[in-house]
């Protein structure tokens, strides 16, 4: 059971990254240590590092 759905274990590894395309850029963020757990966007409309912090 998860208590905190925003924590990670030291199981699991998510990256970020940009797909880029003829026609688009998409920003990825996927958990590599699990089978389908990714999430992707257009990257213009993604925040910028700085507004993360």
């Amino acid at each position: 059971m998860v208590l905190n759905p925003h924590t990670t274990t030291a199981d699991e590894t998510v990256v970020g990254s940009i797909d880029s395309t003829d026609s688009s850029d998409e920003f990825v963020i996927a958990d590599i240590s699990a089978d389908d757990a990714w999430l992707s966007m257009r990257a213009e409309e993604a925040m910028t590092l700085p507004a993360w912090r």
